[in-house]
């Protein structure tokens, strides 16, 4: 079975992967098609069922596991696969088979416990640590920062959060008029909502909740639930960082204006080529 990232132009290949995105197109000359999206821990690649589309299009839904024959090609510079023939996994998991981060997710959890442990304000560690409970620390290993854009792999909520954290931890040091016990907060909840806005993958399709009202209204209120007990004052200061981590215009404070801009700087990072 060959990984996805070990496909190379021009050769025939079987391998397990999942369905993260499935649709039923037509060419120009009307005939139809499937456009698809597999994925598999190494990485992800578009392909394209253009024969036996109705037989085959019967056999899967996206997000199912799928043993699939083809034969790797280039289009518009980038490898695609043309898919032979297709069919069930059944033995596979779907979610073991999402992209899967890097670095080790145990290490990068022991860096989120240790920022937390930096937060020398009593009620501001206090309410951190009851927004970032077990089951939403799973669930950040587990899922994407973004499904399309920057760490769009499982685990990336968590290693996107160490990261932003991270530069907000340095910064403040570089900058000591900034309050750094409340930048650390806000830089480790501010994406808590996409935990309450994704599903499972490999497809990470949103939760109800999630495609209406987006992860910053969702990591908002789960905010205000568990850290009911910080100072209204200080509840609203994190509130307000949270709040305007993608739109630094709204910002009213130091600490959400640099928020906004670690978020992307972190992005950035991890996305823009580099050269060798």
């Amino acid at each position: 079975m060959t990984a996805i990232a070990q496909l190379e132009e021009n050769r025939t290949v079987e391998g397990v992967y999942a369905v993260a995105k499935k649709e039923r197109l037509r060419t120009r000359n009307g005939a139809a098609y499937l456009a698809l999206e597999l994925v598999d821990p190494s990485g992800r690649i578009s392909a394209r069922v253009w024969n036996d589309v109705e037989l085959l299009d019967a056999r899967f839904s996206e997000g199912d596991a799928v043993r699939v024959l083809g034969r790797v090609e280039r289009f518009r510079d980038r490898l695609q696969l043309e898919v032979r023939t297709l069919e069930p996994a059944q033995d596979v998991d779907p979610a073991s088979m999402a992209p899967a981060m890097r670095r080790d997710a145990d290490e990068l959890e022991g860096f989120l416990e240790f920022l937390v442990a930096e937060i020398s304000h009593e009620g501001l560690r206090s309410a951190v640590l009851k927004v970032l409970d077990k089951e939403t620390i799973a669930s950040m290993r587990s899922l994407p920062a973004t499904v399309e854009g920057h760490h769009s792999y499982a685990g990336g909520l968590l290693e996107h959060t160490v990261g932003v954290a991270t530069l907000c931890r340095e910064t403040s040091q570089l900058h000591q008029r900034l309050r750094a016990d409340l930048l650390l907060a806000a830089a480790l909840l501010h994406d808590v909502g996409r935990t309450l806005e994704l599903g499972p993958g490999p497809v990470f399709r949103p939760t109800d909740e999630g495609r209406l009202l987006g992860h910053v209204h969702l990591g908002l209120r789960l905010i205000e639930e568990r850290a009911a007990m910080l100072d209204a004052g200080v509840r609203a200061e994190v509130l307000h960082a949270v709040a305007c981590h993608h739109d630094v215009r709204a910002a009213r404070t130091a600490e959400a204006a640099v928020l906004y801009h670690a978020n992307q700087l972190d992005a950035v990072a991890a996305t823009r080529p580099v050269h060798d």
